[in-house]
This record gives C-alpha cells, sequence and structure tokens, in this order.
C-alpha cells in the first residue's frame, strides 16, 4: 500500500509558545495567526509552524554529540551576516562552535534551540 500525505504543518516544542512564535514571525516575515501562553502559530501561504508549550522544556546542548537532536530550521537569507545581526537583536545568539565554516551560520533562538542561517542560492 502506497500513502501520499501531505505535510500539514510543523509543531515545535516550547518553554514560551508566544515569544518563540513572536521570534520566528520576524526571522520569517510570517503573520502570528494565533497565540497563547500554551499554544502559538505563525503562519504564510497555506503553511503553518505551531509552538506548543512543554512544561520543564530543555533546549538540547549545542554542541552535543551524544545526545539526540531534536530538530533545527535551516532559513535561507540573502545576506546571513545582516540577518544574524538583525535575529542577535532580537533575540537569537551566536555560539562558539559554528561547523558550517563559510557556508552557514549556527543561531540558537531565544528558548536555546539551534537554528542555521544559509545564503540563499543563487539563480
Amino acid at each position: 500500500m502506497t500513502v501520499n500525505a501531505d505535510l500539514a504543518m510543523v509543531n515545535l516544542d516550547s518553554s514560551d509558545p508566544a515569544a518563540h512564535a513572536a521570534f520566528y514571525s520576524r526571522a520569517l516575515g510570517w503573520e502570528v495567526t494565533h497565540s497563547q501562553a500554551e499554544y502559538a502559530m505563525i503562519s504564510k501561504d497555506g503553511t503553518s509552524i505551531g509552538f506548543g508549550l512543554v512544561p520543564g522544556y530543555a533546549p538540547p546542548a549545542w554542541p552535543d554529540g551524544t545526545g539526540g537532536k531534536r530538530y533545527h530550521l535551516d532559513l535561507y537569507v540573502d545576506d546571513v551576516a545582516l540577518a544574524e545581526k538583525d535575529l542577535v537583536s532580537a533575540g537569537a545568539t551566536r555560539p562558539e562552535f559554528q561547523p558550517g565554516g563559510e557556508r552557514w551560520t549556527v543561531l540558537l533562538d531565544p528558548i536555546g534551540q539551534p537554528f542555521c542561517l544559509c545564503p540563499r542560492p543563487q539563480g
């Protein structure tokens, strides 16, 4: 049997869903479509990312070769340095360990979850 499913949305665990959604709304330019203490969501063009409260949530250590990675988002940007500056001013931090060299930059969002800034492909 073959199942063809369509992705409805991505839901991410969070210690602060409203703040988490506000951060990624700014990072992606998506609209905050729901925001409560227990759950928040951002959406654009029929795609959504939800942020659900998980009591006791702890982000993964970065880097941590022994722990299981939960997820990370890769974001295409036109100017990695400019995007980094903007997102750091919005609450992200830049960890010392940067495995991507010139190819991408790892940042930690305001709750400590890693994400990557990647140069937008040209052409």
